[in-house]
């Protein structure tokens, strides 16, 4: 026990650290079926353990190693037409957010997010069914920076490249992999180059990042026996929830405000 707690970070007790790693398959798994659901368990649960500062960048190198893992794992169903446009506007989103600081209430980026992906799931918007290339890639710059001021972007991420893949659910996860992949990566980045320190996370990170992998087997197997129409009624369900529970945390951090 001893020889595990010298390898997680200072004041983590090795209980909390096996925790993690086992949710982190879960969570791989559950975002590997149904494309949402991963990321944003995996970041409250971490928001319970680890310290509020180190939060959203272990979360954004745990989310890289789970993303990636299953864009290499599903990457014959990858679209690389509708990823390249994506990644092209995370980029300019991340050099953006090297220079921009954007100091926003929590409860006010949650209630933000929330409505925004009920928004998207519920009320048809004009246009937004013929959202080209271009359009994606200027989505795209704005998700990357909000992605390092929320941490977990992945639902509104899944729901903009929706309406690109109406009736291919293995197109929609894999190609959501890619893109949570670069954003988790810029993300990296850029809190590298502002000094955060991950070398002390690092066991930790890799050891949910194996664990994750052995989730996404796992769930990209129950993605291959569900039929699409299922598919399509969680998926709205579970965007619907995880909306709704962000605006549930955006109103409790806004009492103390009134």
């Amino acid at each position: 026990m001893d020889q595990l707690a010298a390898l997680l970070p200072s004041g983590m007790e090795p209980w909390v650290a096996v925790l993690l790693v086992i949710a982190s398959a879960f969570t791989s798994a559950l975002t590997a079926a149904f494309g949402i659901g991963g990321g944003i368990a995996m970041l409250a649960l971490m928001g319970l353990f680890v310290p509020v500062t180190s939060v959203i960048p272990v979360h954004g190198a745990v989310q890289l190693g789970s993303n990636s893992g299953r864009a290499w794992h599903q990457r014959a169903n990858v679209r690389l037409d509708v990823a390249k446009p994506f990644i092209v506007g995370s980029v300019a989103g991340a050099v953006v957010g090297v220079f921009l600081v954007v100091q926003l209430p929590d409860w006010l980026l949650k209630l933000l997010l929330g409505g925004f992906i009920l928004l998207l799931t519920w009320v048809k918007i004009p246009g937004i069914d013929r959202l080209t290339t271009v359009g994606l890639s200027i989505a795209s710059a704005g998700l990357a920076l909000l992605s390092m001021l929320v941490g977990a972007t992945g639902p509104l991420i899944a729901v903009l490249l929706a309406r690109f893949f109406e009736n291919d659910r293995k197109a929609l996860i894999a190609t959501s992999a890619v893109a949570m992949t670069t954003q988790h990566l810029l993300k990296i980045v850029v809190f590298g180059i502002a000094g955060f320190a991950f070398r002390e996370w690092l066991p930790l990170i890799a050891a949910m990042i194996l664990s994750g992998f052995v989730g996404t087997v796992y769930g990209t197997a129950l993605l291959e026996r569900m039929p699409e129409a299922t598919f399509r009624k969680w998926f709205r369900i579970g965007i619907t929830l995880l909306a709704l529970d962000l605006l549930r945390r955006g109103l409790i951090g806004l009492q103390p405000q009134i």
